[in-house]
């Protein structure tokens, strides 16, 4: 298959049970025919990180059409609270400085009418964030 996201989706979509990109080798075809055809799955390592950053950002799509008070990047921060990380991390993570990090949450925070972090949390992943 081509090596692009939209090929990738449109795979996933229909059914796909396995990916490769052209240029694969023989013995990786073989594998890949012989273990679907068991009923499993081959996505090789950089496919299958596409499809966790592909899912990742459908998930951040979706929490802020849950959260339509929140901006792309507080819905992005909200989720990463929920998944446990605490501020220092979060800002790693995003590149930011951590009083970037801070403020979001003070927003978030206000927008969802919480007075701490575990509200916070508890309201995300009722949600389904923070998987």
């Amino acid at each position: 298959m081509a090596d692009d996201d939209g090929s990738l989706l449109a795979a996933l979509q229909a059914g796909a049970r396995g990916y490769l990109v052209k240029g694969a080798g023989r013995e990786e075809v073989l594998h890949a025919v012989r273990t679907v055809a068991a009923g499993g799955a081959v996505f090789g390592a950089d496919v299958a990180a596409r499809i966790t950053s592909l899912l990742a950002g459908a998930r951040l799509r979706e929490a802020g059409s849950m959260f339509p008070a929140l901006t792309s990047r507080e819905a992005e921060v909200l989720d990463l609270v929920a998944r446990g990380l605490d501020n220092r991390r979060i800002a790693r993570e995003l590149v930011v400085a951590e009083k970037t990090v801070r403020n979001h949450v003070t927003h978030i925070f206000e927008k969802l009418h919480v007075a701490s972090r575990a509200e916070a949390v508890a309201r995300a992943r009722d949600m389904g964030l923070g998987d």
